[in-house]
């Protein structure tokens, strides 16, 4: 079997995000990439994970991406979506397009809120699943735009925000990771600002660090390598998951 791709490392890096969430909602909605993890994570190391079809089926199987499950287990209407999310059984990876140290992140606008230059999306569900569940990111290119000092709005709330708004925001506040292109970075300091946790094969510290516009923390000694997928991960992603390489179309190499 030929080696691992950027676009699989990054798969895997995504789907150890999962890794210990047990029998919750794992909702990719970042891209291929992010509904790859969440479904190679229930058919490896987290079998107990609920997956679904990315509008309103619970899926019994898992199937391949942009092919529609073979058994349903259940319907989840919008009503009882929301029920899970404000009750922290959703594990969300979401996109961004800025982010900064302490995670917070914009979906919204870029520029002034009064008078934007870009229109996004809107704040959409970022406030709810930043403050009632865990969530990660998936950025699929690690930029000074998008890794930013400030965002121009808050959609998402990040580590400081939420201890300033108090126990009702921070109580259960729980970014996981962020995995990009480049590395995975986590908030595991003291100030819940983000680290560099480990650089994806082939890319250096100092990479990550040029193409960061803050002051990332970078831990003392070397900085591990993103771990690469086993030969049965390959197999899944390859066989099962994603046969048409859609994954590539993310993350070219």
């Amino acid at each position: 079997m030929s080696a691992a791709t950027r676009a699989e490392v990054c798969v895997v890096a995504c789907a150890e995000a999962f890794r210990g969430d047990g029998e919750i909602l794992a909702a990719g909605i970042g891209g291929a990439v992010t509904v790859l993890a969440a479904r190679l994570a229930r058919l490896t190391f987290e079998p107990d994970l609920i997956t679904h079809d990315g509008v309103c089926l619970l899926t019994g199987d898992v199937p391949p991406l942009g092919e529609s499950p073979e058994v349903v287990e259940g319907w989840l209407p919008f009503r009882d979506h929301l029920w899970l999310t404000l009750r922290g059984r959703r594990h969300v990876m979401l996109g961004a397009s800025q982010i900064d140290r302490y995670g917070n992140t914009n979906i919204s606008c870029i520029g002034d809120w009064e008078r934007p230059r870009s229109q996004l999306l809107g704040v959409r569900g970022a406030p709810g699943n930043t403050v009632c569940d865990p969530t990660s990111y998936w950025i699929p290119r690690h930029s000074r735009r998008v890794f930013v000092p400030r965002v121009d709005m808050v959609s998402g709330v990040g580590y400081d925000r939420a201890a300033a708004a108090g126990p009702g925001a921070s109580r259960f506040h729980d970014l996981r990771r962020v995995v990009t292109n480049l590395a995975v970075l986590d908030f595991a300091t003291p100030d819940g600002s983000m680290r560099l946790a480990s650089v994806h094969p082939g890319v250096t510290v100092e990479e990550v660090v040029a193409n960061t516009g803050f002051d990332l923390a970078v831990p003392e000694g070397e900085v591990p390598e993103t771990r690469a997928p086993t030969a049965e991960e390959l197999r899944v992603i390859r066989d099962v998951l994603d046969p048409k390489d859609l994954r590539a179309r993310e993350v070219p190499q």
